[in-house]
C-alpha cells in the first residue's frame, strides 16, 4: 500500500532537511515550489533514480497529490522507502508554509 503524508507531518520532516523530489514539470515549479525541493519531473524519474539516496525516505510533491502518488508507487517498487505528499504544493500553500519562486536552484 502506497504511503501518504499530511502536509502537517510533512512540514515537520521538511523543516529537518528530508530528501523531497517534486515531480511537476519545469515551469510549475518554478511559478511555486516548496524550499529544499529537488526537481526531478515525473517523465524523467526513473533516469533520476541514480540520484537519489536510498538511505533515508524520499517524499514525493506535486501541485495536488495525483503525480506524486505515481512518482512514489514507481519509487517503492524500485526499492525506495517513498511517500507522497497529500495535497501536495496546493496544500503547503494554503497551510501558510514558505514558497519559492522563480528559482530553480534544486532542479536536477
Amino acid at each position: 500500500m502506497l504511503s501518504e503524508v499530511d502536509i502537517h507531518q510533512f512540514a515537520a520532516v521538511q523543516a529537518d532537511g528530508a530528501q523531497v523530489i517534486d515531480v511537476r514539470e519545469p515551469a510549475e515549479y518554478e511559478a511555486g515550489h516548496v524550499p529544499g525541493a529537488r526537481l526531478i519531473p515525473l517523465g524523467r524519474l526513473t533516469q533520476g533514480l541514480g540520484t537519489l539516496s536510498r538511505s533515508r525516505p524520499v517524499y514525493v510533491i506535486c501541485a495536488s497529490g495525483n503525480r506524486s502518488r505515481s512518482g512514489a508507487a514507481l519509487l517503492a517498487d524500485a526499492g525506495f522507502d517513498a511517500l507522497s505528499v497529500k495535497g501536495g504544493t496546493s496544500a503547503w500553500s494554503v497551510a501558510g508554509l514558505p514558497i519559492v519562486r522563480g528559482v530553480r536552484e534544486n532542479a536536477a
